[in-house]
């Protein structure tokens, strides 16, 4: 814990640096001593363009435009305009809205959504459970709230969603926790780009009642920030409707952000969506969504919300949105799959890659092996399992370049 001279810990893990802007002010640094074109920085997780640009959707702009100016003024109400609650679910959901009760609250962006979650669906001092590979965030986020976070493993060494070691970690805190909040973020999950399958859910939803029918009270927050960059959206929400089978005692959270889909990173527009069979359960989500709300950061931001709401609303503007997003999408997909064919050209191994903004390395030593590409110039994120490659942030070229020259500076540094 970084060492505190007035302010209080409180039992909290304070660092005096979020790692990944860390890297990127090295990244910025350089570039700013050698020229652009000598650095590849492949840090943070924003969409930019073939040229390095950031990617902002003219669509959404011209949608800005026209918001009214009481539309940036005035106050949001606590749990967001209810034009915007009713359209953020329809965002979220596309054509496989389960057959459930379910309600929304505006939340600043993603986050906003797993700080409530956290704090409304877990004890002071209980532990939360994600995979071994997950954003950082997510650290700071629980132990910001008093709560501990715990991995289990993502992969099997087939390559495959990890049921056995989930179970295991269930089994663990569910002996000595009446309650569990699991954190699922897919599809096209940051930071390896990896999507669970409907079978994949099929079988986690299944542990859930196993728990949910001996009295345990589970929580699955599903972190769906990526969703409408997977090759196919339609069919990648497919696994909402499997939450139908989800017994009283398991609630479904679906975190939903703007940030990505619609360029609106600065915005900070999300929603928290409950999914539920019960209705006293759904009532009781919204109250406590208002509270906390209340609790944080009072309102919203009106301006995003009235512009989600506009765009969905106007069928032109609508088609506009998605045409560019899907044209972004491609481009997205094309970096990925470049990166895979490189990695397997190499030999160097990477985390199955679906889709989504970033892919990974594992590595045993990741800041290390990060220091050795830093001379050439190469910027990722190290993590706990491995090395994070932002592939929105780089282009085709790049992807294909750094692969090789990762697997160059582990086999440098390994002494192969």
């Amino acid at each position: 814990m970084e060492k505190l001279i007035f302010a209080q810990g409180n039992g909290r893990e304070i660092s005096f640096m979020d790692k990944i802007f860390g890297i990127a002010g090295k990244a910025a640094a350089m570039a700013e001593k050698e020229g652009r074109d000598k650095v590849t920085d492949a840090t943070i997780g924003a969409l930019l363009d073939d040229e390095g640009k950031f990617v902002v959707f003219e669509s959404v702009m011209e949608g800005m435009l026209k918001l009214n100016p009481v539309d940036f003024a005035n106050y949001a109400p606590i749990s967001g305009i209810p034009a915007y609650i009713e359209v953020v679910q329809k965002y979220a959901f596309g054509n496989h809205k389960p057959n459930m009760f379910t309600a929304a609250a505006a939340t600043p962006g993603g986050s906003g959504a797993i700080r409530n979650t956290i704090v409304n669906y877990s004890k002071a001092w209980d532990t939360i459970l994600t995979c071994d590979w997950y954003w950082s965030a997510y650290h700071t986020l629980a132990t910001e709230n008093y709560r501990k976070l715990d991995t289990y493993n993502l992969l099997t060494e087939e390559g495959t969603y990890n049921h056995a070691s989930l179970k295991a970690k269930c089994d663990e805190y569910l002996a000595v926790q009446d309650s569990l909040l699991l954190i699922i973020n897919t599809p096209a999950h940051n930071p390896t780009g990896f999507s669970l399958t409907n079978d994949d859910w099929a079988k986690v939803i299944d542990l859930a009642n196993e728990y949910g029918a001996k009295g345990k009270k589970i929580t699955i927050f599903v972190d769906a920030a990526y969703i409408d960059y997977t090759d196919n959206p339609d069919e990648s929400r497919t696994f909402l409707k499997l939450f139908e089978k989800t017994n009283d005692n398991v609630l479904a959270i679906m975190g939903y952000s703007a940030s990505k889909g619609f360029t609106l990173y600065g915005m900070r527009v999300g929603a928290m969506i409950c999914m539920t069979n019960k209705e006293e359960i759904c009532k009781e989500f919204s109250n406590i969504a208002n509270f906390s709300c209340r609790g944080t950061w009072s309102n919203g931001t009106r301006a995003g919300q009235q512009l989600l709401v506009n765009l969905y609303n106007d069928k032109e503007m609508k088609a506009k949105v998605d045409k560019e997003r899907e044209e972004n999408k491609a481009m997205l997909i094309r970096r990925g799959r470049a990166f895979e064919a490189a990695a397997k050209e190499c030999g160097l191994e990477i985390v199955p890659y679906d889709a989504g903004f970033f892919a990974s390395i594992p590595c045993a030593n990741p800041d290390e092996v990060g220091e050795l590409l830093h001379k050439k110039g190469i910027f990722l994120v190290p993590l706990a399992a491995g090395l994070r490659v932002a592939l929105s942030a780089v282009n085709e070229a790049q992807c294909k370049m750094i692969a090789p020259e990762v697997k160059k500076a582990m086999d440098e540094y390994y002494g192969k």
